[in-house]
């Protein structure tokens, strides 16, 4: 969104639209830090971020349906079998990366729609001594 500001020293201000969905911290089954720490490079090469090997599920009270403009990890990029959705977002105002493999976007894989999952560099649950059960916001641009 642009906002002009008119006076002597006039200039175009821009400002970023963001969403925000707000959900609990839930335990996971702990399979994409395997995946993430096995597939770093990749990741990293995505994100330009080394991601910590794990995420961090939130649980919203509706589905999140995924934006359509998101950063992809093909399965035949690795030789795999699994393709994943990388959409960048802020969580404590950090930046970090919703994670969603399409089967968990078709509502056929391990988690329902209502789950996100979070990656960044760092174990959030450590940094910001979160439990399950603590509300948590995720910003999207």
């Amino acid at each position: 969104m642009a906002i002009w500001n008119g006076g002597e020293a006039a200039r175009l201000c821009y400002f970023e639209v963001m969403s925000c969905v707000r959900g609990k911290v839930v335990s996971g089954r702990a399979d994409f830090g395997h995946w993430i720490e096995r597939l770093s490079s990749f990741y990293e090469e995505k994100t330009g971020m080394r991601l910590y090997p794990g995420t961090l599920n939130v649980e919203l009270s509706s589905p999140y349906s995924l934006p359509t403009d998101v950063l992809r990890l093909e399965a035949n990029e690795y030789g795999g079998s699994v393709s994943v959705s990388i959409v960048p977002c802020r969580i404590f105002d950090r930046r970090a990366f919703l994670l969603r493999t399409d089967q968990n976007e078709r509502g056929t894989g391990h988690h329902p729609r209502n789950i996100i999952e979070i990656a960044t560099d760092i174990r959030l649950r450590d940094t910001y001594h979160l439990r399950d059960g603590d509300w948590v916001e995720v910003e999207f641009p």
